[in-house]
């Protein structure tokens, strides 16, 4: 098994109820989209370009993805990409980058943990990043590849962490 196929089976054996998923669909996004925000914080200027540490932290987030999966890590990168866009774009219209963007970004993600917890009742399991902090790391990378195997995308990595972690629960 590789080491993309043991990450994504031990953060299943946190996740095999169907609610739990559900949840994770919408919280694990809320999160990582508040996270873009609230790390939305220019640290210096490149040829005139701003850095952000958002933009850091993503870059770092796309490098680990790419060397577990090239196929996962490009899928990663355009939608923290994406998510680095959209939080660019909607800062100037929340607050122009003030406590109100703060604030906001806060409440995105508590609402995100919420659900995330929510979540965890349905299973029964506390998140696997209890015992394990790279849980934090591929928790949307689990999220992204649920996804596609709802698509019935990626059939043999499905069945190797069903295999690995358990079949799915109501």
């Amino acid at each position: 098994m590789n080491k993309l196929e043991t990450l994504l089976s031990q953060y299943a054996m946190y996740h095999r109820s169907k609610k739990n998923i559900l949840t994770h669909f919408f919280g694990i996004p809320l999160i990582v989209i508040a996270v873009v925000g609230m790390t939305f914080i220019p640290l210096f200027d490149v040829s005139g370009a701003t850095i952000t540490l958002a933009a850091l932290i993503g870059s770092v987030l796309c490098c680990y993805y790419l060397m577990l999966s090239p196929t996962f890590g490009l899928m990663m990168s355009a939608v923290i990409l994406a998510f680095y866009f959209l939080v660019q774009t909607l800062n100037p219209l929340i607050a122009n980058a003030g406590i109100m963007t703060v604030l906001f970004w806060a409440g995105v993600f508590f609402v995100g943990w919420v659900l995330q917890f929510i979540g965890h009742y349905f299973e029964g399991k506390k998140p696997a990043f209890v015992d394990d902090l790279i849980g934090l790391a591929i928790g949307p990378l689990f999220v992204l590849v649920e996804l596609l195997f709802v698509f019935g995308l990626f059939k043999e990595l499905e069945n190797k962490i069903v295999n690995n972690a358990g079949e799915y629960k109501a």
